[in-house]
């Protein structure tokens, strides 16, 4: 069974407007592992890091990375997802145990999980400085946020739909989304089609859920359009830290700081070192008070 998750790029024969659909599931259920998640922190966090996945896919070179941060004064707390230019992804939450009550209509409460705040995006591109920007969230919705923040920030209209369904034991059942963004001077009735079909994809996860392929869904989003595939990528949960990189973030405190911190753990009874916890995956690195005084 392939334990990767699938994204299929596509583009209009008119040049109007490229299309990304992405089965997420294995994606999401990888986070779940990591983060043991409620269901309403899965579900937000798992669609960050679906739209990471796909965003990430569109960076021009490889190297590239993307990193979408939620900052909102939800229960959630921060959000943060990173994607790479082959569409790997990795992401965490604050708070992995949100979970406010539901909407009356029985769906989980992302919006409320959230709260209000901002939701900011960092690319990282070739050599050339990060570039940041940064938006109000409308909805703490995820998918509307994003949406959003392409529109007015970087004047891309964009449409993008998300959904995660979390089984009864917690995991994930069903996540994907799907991302259609309009190229310059796109045909206009082109564009009248897609935002017809749009209504199309609210309810993106049930597709999934059904067993439905991400050309099958393609077709429901390109609908009367006529769109060419040119890949498909696979793509996986990826977190890319390493035992030389958490020493080097430790050392980077200071001489002082180090010797200041390894006094409180012997003070507290402790070994004279210090451990190192990454936050995407949750990692545990431990270092000797000789391995971290070493080119300090």
């Amino acid at each position: 069974m392939n334990n990767k998750a699938t994204i299929l790029r596509g583009m209009t024969r008119d040049g109007s407007a490229r299309v990304l659909v992405i089965n997420s599931r294995e994606i999401v259920n990888k986070m779940f592992s990591y983060h043991k998640t409620s269901p309403t922190a899965t579900a937000a966090l798992g669609r960050t890091v679906t739209a990471a996945s796909m965003i990430g896919t569109m960076l021009p070179e490889a190297g590239d990375s993307v990193t979408i941060c939620i900052s909102g004064d939800g229960e959630a707390g921060k959000i943060i997802a990173v994607g790479d230019y082959f569409g790997n992804v990795k992401g965490y939450i604050q708070n992995p145990l949100a979970n406010p009550p539901k909407k009356p209509n029985g769906k989980l409460d992302v919006g409320a999980a959230v709260g209000r705040g901002t939701i900011s995006f960092v690319k990282s591109v070739g050599a050339i400085e990060p570039q940041t920007g940064t938006i109000e969230l409308v909805s703490g919705e995820i998918a509307e946020d994003i949406a959003t923040y392409f529109a007015r920030s970087e004047q891309i209209p964009t449409v993008l739909s998300l959904g995660v369904l979390v089984d009864k034991d917690y995991t994930c059942l069903a996540a994907g989304g799907v991302l259609i963004q309009l190229m310059p001077f796109p045909d206009e009735k082109t564009v009248d089609l897609i935002e017809r079909n749009a209504a199309d994809l609210v309810n993106i996860s049930r597709y999934f859920e059904r067993g439905m392929s991400n050309e099958e869904i393609a077709a429901i989003a390109m609908r009367d359009i006529p769109f060419d595939v040119f890949d498909t990528l696979e793509v996986e949960y990826k977190c890319d830290c390493s035992g030389e990189r958490m020493k080097k973030k430790i050392q980077s405190l200071g001489k002082k700081e180090v010797l200041s911190l390894l006094d409180e753990q012997q003070a507290e009874g402790k070994a004279r070192e210090l451990t190192a916890v990454c936050r995407f995956c949750n990692t545990e690195y431990t270092y000797s008070e000789e391995e971290l005084l070493k080119g300090i």
